[in-house]
């Protein structure tokens, strides 16, 4: 009783001694548990944030400051990856053109390590960057289906744009087609009205349909970090057709207000493949759904010859995530950035490199490839825009031309070119969300008729931007300055 009184009557000092006791103890744990296999630059960025104020920062760490999933998630994702290894020796391995440089050989070599699919030939490629027409012809391919509809979109809503598409998969399932859906939980729920329409449509005609990655941080028995992600958009037609890029199914303003009032819409490439190719985008998709709803999906189903190999493109699949060992698209990206001879493209909403990133895009440029980046002139992330704007000063120094698509449009395509020999496209951005937290799906493409495709493409967004100039950029205001780079150490939060 004595010892509570004199609690009580020094709570002020005993408060305080507590206070820094807890202080002094989240440091050190913090010192020992946050380098543990983590990036440097990442492992700096949360020990300045717990030594700045622990009580803030360490919580802050235990939510967000792991990438992985839980062990029993986690083993069920290498399950699917194996399973993945086995279905694809499925799928006939092509062989690249003779003329391919030797380099593209050894970038299959990485992919096929990394994600298992292998390099397939004879297939076909069509590009759309106008936002409403891909989504009326994906609407349109789905309205072909004869045996399955698979769907699959970071953010799905049902809004005045998307009403066909939807309409096109009630159609068809009350046809008797089979018709799955799948969305990410996160993506889609926060735009509350037309996810609820959305989900009312499917539910009215028998669709089966789930949210990837839910939000339950104790799902599966152990913690999960909510900003994990599936980032993916896929649409596949009985297998014969598939549809893949960087384009959500919602209107191009986002049904925001905010952003109706500003004007602000989305700019996307999307991709529609015929071929071996869409075998390898159906068992990703069967791999998700498996994920989601513990349904093993009929291999018959998904691997099937194509009844169209007239194409002339070699084409594979890359799929990244927390549930692979290495960030396979990273991986990708840095390969071909340092085999590159003559010139680069990239087009990416979000650029927030890594180091390894930023040195081959540095070490390309110095030493004499021609290296184009297209960002958005504003953006709609206001700690990822200026995160991005702390390595304008670095590229352009290294001879980079950065070209700023317009407003009021977001740049919100994935793709890139290098030299005359392959492009990339998808849904992964160039940023540490995309390399470490999200579920991706890139696609590298072999050919020179699909590379004229792509500088169509390209030259249609360098028509619509303007070059960043340096004088430009050393005026710019100095708030800017220090708010881009206190943006950028924020960043490497992760």
């Amino acid at each position: 009783m004595g010892l509570w009184q004199w609690v009580l009557d020094n709570w002020a000092l005993v408060w305080t001694y507590l206070y820094v006791g807890i202080d002094v103890v989240l440091r050190l744990i913090s010192l020992v548990v946050v380098p543990r296999n983590r990036r440097p630059g990442s492992a700096l960025a949360w020990l300045l944030a717990i030594m700045v104020l622990p009580i803030v920062g360490f919580p802050l760490f235990l939510l967000l400051g792991r990438s992985q999933l839980p062990k029993r998630r986690l083993a069920k994702q290498k399950a699917v990856n194996r399973l993945l290894r086995v279905r694809a020796h499925e799928i006939p391995d092509s062989e690249l053109d003779e003329d391919a440089p030797s380099w593209l050989q050894s970038a299959v070599q990485l992919n096929r390590e990394l994600g298992a699919f292998p390099l397939t030939g004879n297939n076909s490629a069509e590009l759309e960057i106008d936002y409403e027409t891909s989504i009326a012809r994906m609407a349109e391919d789905i309205r072909t289906a004869r045996e399955s509809v698979h769907v699959l979109f970071y953010i799905m809503g049902l809004d005045e744009v998307t009403e066909d598409f939807f309409e096109a998969l009630a159609e068809r399932a009350d046809a008797g087609v089979t018709v799955r859906v799948l969305y990410d939980h996160w993506g889609a729920v926060s735009h509350r009205a037309v996810y609820r329409a959305m989900r009312e449509k499917l539910d009215a005609h028998g669709i089966q349909h789930a949210p990837m990655m839910p939000i339950r941080l104790f799902r599966d028995g152990a913690f999960q970090r909510p900003d994990l992600r599936n980032h993916r958009k896929m649409v596949i037609v009985d297998g014969e057709i598939g549809w893949m890029g960087s384009q959500n199914l919602i209107a191009a303003h986002y049904d925001k207000p905010a952003n109706i009032r500003r004007g602000l819409h989305w700019q996307e490439t999307m991709a529609r493949f015929r071929g071996p190719i869409v075998s390898e985008l159906n068992l990703l998709f069967a791999s998700d759904w498996y994920y989601e709803s513990d349904e093993m999906l009929d291999e018959q189903t998904l691997v099937r010859p194509s009844p169209d190999t007239s194409g002339t493109y070699e084409c594979q699949l890359v799929p990244s995530g927390p549930g692979f060992v290495e960030e396979n698209n990273l991986l990708l990206f840095n390969q071909l950035f340092y085999s590159a001879t003559r010139r680069i493209v990239a087009v990416s909403p979000y650029f927030v490199p890594d180091e390894s990133m930023l040195s081959a895009l540095i070490t390309a440029a110095r030493r004499g490839v021609e290296v184009e980046l297209f960002v958005s002139e504003i953006g709609d992330q206001f700690l990822v825009f200026h995160a991005q704007r702390s390595y304008y000063s670095t590229l352009l120094d290294a001879g980079v031309k950065i070209w700023l698509y317009r407003a009021p449009t977001i740049l919100h395509a994935k793709h890139v070119t290098i030299d005359d020999s392959v492009s990339v496209i998808g849904s992964s951005n160039m940023d540490m969300r995309s390399f470490l937290l999200q579920m991706e799906c890139s696609l590298m493409v072999g050919g020179t008729d699909f590379m004229e495709k792509m500088r169509e493409v390209e030259h249609t967004y360098r028509s619509r931007s303007r070059q960043l100039t340096r004088e430009e950029w050393e005026s710019r205001p100095r708030t800017m300055q220090v708010i881009d780079n206190l943006c950028r150490l924020a960043s490497s939060v992760v």
